[in-house]
């Protein structure tokens, strides 16, 4: 079978190419129902407009970049990634958006890939994850004149918007809680220090342990990833005066953490508590199923793809401050064990 070309449609609709071609690139042209009649046609032959052709007219890629700076392994094993991809999936199908996902080995590489979108007209916009307190992204694509939104905290400056949560507020229900159990020395496997997402947890950690009076609450950061958590475990419980309960900033890491645990010989949560950041199904299939801060990550990602898209509509695009992450409280918190007299 030939491919399906816009004379095709054109002849199929009753209309000129001249109107398919408005109805495809929505542009004005033509009314409300003979665009619908033109889509639903140009759907029933399977036609599809080639991108670089589009580009060339100066019609919308209708595609939305996203760009990660982590190991392309990692991805299929971490939950926050993949159900925050299927919320912005839902929302972009709406309007026949596709997600253009790039895995990229550094930052340098990363700007590289936006440039390279510029110059093909690859995409319309850029959602920006893991954003650094001074984001050297931000620039660049201000520079390529790309559409942007920030998924996580509002950026320095504010020029560009942003759909967060409050982690401050989630971390202070967890270590509150660990707090009201008896836990006074609470140790926390954070991620990657320069977020700024890790840089807002690390203050607050920091805040609550003063006002709590916890002793000296370590912290070990890591790149997220299980072997990592595993290590930061490790060191945290070989200490001399190890933590009666920890933080994991994920929850591939708290997982890695419990399997440490218990092959230390340590009870969980007799020995050891243990509270995940980011729910999903892993946690509650492990023994014991893990405390978590729970959140709707794929509403997450459909508010993130809702701002952009009306930033591609024209309409002011305006940060979005969503409900934090709450405590889901599960078998692997409970009282510290007493200490045994000699």
């Amino acid at each position: 079978m030939t491919r399906p070309t816009i004379s095709d449609v054109a002849r199929a609709a009753g209309v000129s190419k001249g109107a398919v071609s408005y109805a495809l690139n929505g542009r004005p042209g033509v009314s409300d129902s003979t665009r619908q009649r033109i889509l639903a046609t140009a759907e029933a032959l399977g036609f599809h407009a080639d991108r670089a052709a589009r580009a060339l007219a100066g019609a919308p890629a209708k595609a939305v970049g996203l760009t990660l700076y982590r190991p392309a392994r990692t991805l299929g094993v971490e939950p926050f990634f993949m159900e925050l991809i299927s919320g912005l999936e839902a929302e972009l199908s709406h309007r026949s958006y596709a997600l253009l996902l790039h895995m990229v080995a550094d930052r340098e590489q990363e700007t590289a890939v936006y440039r390279r979108w510029g110059h093909d007209h690859a995409v319309d916009g850029v959602l920006v994850c893991d954003v650094l307190e001074d984001d050297p992204r931000l620039p660049v694509l201000r520079e390529l004149g790309f559409p942007a939104v920030v998924i996580g905290p509002p950026p320095a400056g504010g020029r560009v918007p942003s759909v967060w949560s409050d982690d401050a507020v989630s971390l202070q229900e967890a270590v509150e809680y660990l707090a009201a159990l008896g836990h006074r020395r609470i140790g926390r496997v954070a991620g990657i220090p320069e977020l700024a997402h890790t840089a807002i947890r690390s203050e607050a950690f920091a805040r609550l342990a003063r006002r709590l009076g916890l002793a000296a609450a370590p912290c070990v950061f890591t790149d997220y990833t299980g072997p990592d958590g595993a290590r930061a475990t490790r060191l945290l419980l070989g200490a001399a005066d190890p933590p009666t309960a920890l933080v994991y900033d994920n929850d591939i890491m708290a997982v890695a953490g419990l399997t440490v645990a218990q092959e230390m010989g340590l009870s969980v949560p007799g020995d050891l508590s243990i509270v995940a950041w980011d729910d999903s199904p892993v946690c509650r299939i492990v023994h014991p199923a893990l405390t978590a801060l729970t959140r709707d990550i794929g509403a997450y990602g459909r508010q993130a793809a809702r701002l952009l898209l009306a930033s591609l509509d024209g309409r002011e695009a305006v940060g979005v401050a969503v409900e934090a992450a709450h405590l889901t409280p599960r078998a692997s918190t409970a009282a510290p064990r007493a200490p045994r007299e000699n």
